[in-house]
């Protein structure tokens, strides 16, 4: 089973090619001009009724939801969605949205917000009795930033690149990903524990739940699609803090070799180490950096502000070498598509996390994980009762509320209809 026309969602096929070539540029300038000052008038009187920071908040309220994904209450919550979006595929689905829905945000008024209107409504994410007028106004702020966040999108309240692209998918392939996914979670729900961890990549989420509800939820780095998260099942047994970071093979065949070559001194600037078989540091210099000569030495960046792992790992056995950890880049948390890393689980608020997995350890609280950060010091904790930790791939999930969340097809598992991973 797959989403229906599968194959045919990409960004370039529901766009028409304008993501492909920039949104900002495909699309004509003209059809954002400010219009009369009367317009501009009415315009600056909605900005002035729109708590935008309230409606934020009130979108996350709406997709939030103490059950877990991986639950047999998401499945009965993905029952009553489906039945739901049978129900807009049966009568036509939902229309395509012009071009000039783009960039469109509150205050405005046009012909374009009616449309929007009709689509944020049929999507659940307006009432079904909201009044269709030109007026992007507070409610439809609040309607557009809760599609905004059920698509896991950056809540911004207007229709940039990835907004647009979200709303123009079909309801015929959103049906489908309901479909898949209900599958997908029944047969993993009944096998979950009360405290495990859920890494969804698709999401880039991680779920921490305890008596089976969600204690925390923290956005999450995973692996690009050519370097990509494995799916797994094991239990988190050892937190690293203030690691070595001991560079992959694979990462010294495809990304060190060519750094030393744009930069000689980025080992240096890394505080990256290089040691023979026998133990031996070696210089930089010592190796032929226009051949794979690199690969036979092993490479070991010293803890610090710089390490990769930033100040801890998080350790469960598997056959691919992969594992949570801290990083120095925070700023890739704030992002839209946050499949950066080379198959590893980056951790935004680690310390919080960390915390969670040590409970009854005695004594991890946040602040002393906190205070051992800054210590530097290098060691390792055993977790007394290891974590059950699931990596899992789902685009589609709903809560109790009926909020129905969808995600993109990063791995092309939808496409190619997969269930069983195992």
């Amino acid at each position: 089973m797959r989403p229906k026309n599968s194959s045919k969602i990409t960004r370039r096929s529901v766009l028409g090619g304008a993501a492909a070539i920039g949104l900002a540029h495909a699309f004509p300038q003209t059809a954002f001009a400010q219009g009369s000052a009367a317009d501009q008038m009415a315009r600056n009187r909605v900005l002035q009724n729109t708590d935008r920071g309230g409606n934020t908040d009130l979108a996350l309220r709406n997709i939030d939801a103490i059950e877990p994904v991986l639950s047999l209450d998401t499945v009965y919550n993905l029952e009553l969605a489906i039945q739901k979006y049978e129900r807009i595929v049966a009568a036509g689905g939902w229309e395509l949205l012009p071009r000039d829905a783009y960039r469109l945000i509150v205050g405005n008024k046009r012909s374009t917000v009616r449309k929007l209107k009709r689509r944020l409504v049929l999507g659940g994410d307006m009432p079904e009795n909201t009044e269709i007028n030109d007026t992007f106004d507070s409610d439809m702020d609040i309607g557009l930033r809760t599609f905004q966040a059920r698509h896991g999108l950056i809540i911004n309240g207007k229709v940039d690149e990835e907004t647009f692209y979200a709303l123009a998918v079909p309801a015929d392939y959103r049906l489908g990903q309901l479909r898949l996914n209900i599958l997908r979670i029944n047969n993993q729900a009944g096998s979950m524990k009360e405290r495990h961890v859920l890494v969804n990549i698709p999401a880039a989420v991680i779920e921490a739940v305890d008596n089976s509800t969600v204690a925390q939820r923290h956005v999450a780095v995973v692996g690009r699609d050519d370097r990509p998260t494995p799916i797994l099942q094991s239990r988190i047994h050892e937190i690293n803090f203030n690691p070595y970071w001991h560079v992959p093979k694979s990462l010294i065949r495809r990304d060190l070799i060519r750094y030393m070559n744009d930069d000689p001194n980025y080992l240096a600037n890394y505080n990256i180490r290089i040691y023979d078989n026998a133990g031996r540091e070696l210089s930089p210099t010592e190796i032929d950096w226009t051949t794979d000569d690199a690969v036979q030495y092993a490479f070991r960046q010293d803890p610090g502000a710089e390490n990769s792992l930033g100040h801890v790992r998080i350790n469960f056995h598997n056959t691919h070498s992969v594992y949570l950890h801290d990083t120095p880049g925070k700023s890739l948390f704030g992002q839209n598509r946050r499949f950066n890393s080379s198959g590893c689980v980056r951790v935004d608020r680690v310390d919080e996390f960390v915390a969670w997995v040590l409970t009854g350890n005695g004594g991890w609280d946040k602040s002393a994980v906190l205070a051992m950060f800054d210590t530097g010091e290098r060691i390792n904790v055993p977790v007394r009762s290891p974590v059950p930790i699931v990596i899992s791939y789902l685009t589609a999930w709903a809560n109790r509320q009926g909020v129905v969340s969808f995600r993109e097809d990063v791995y092309a598992f939808d496409a190619q209809g997969r269930v069983d991973f195992s």
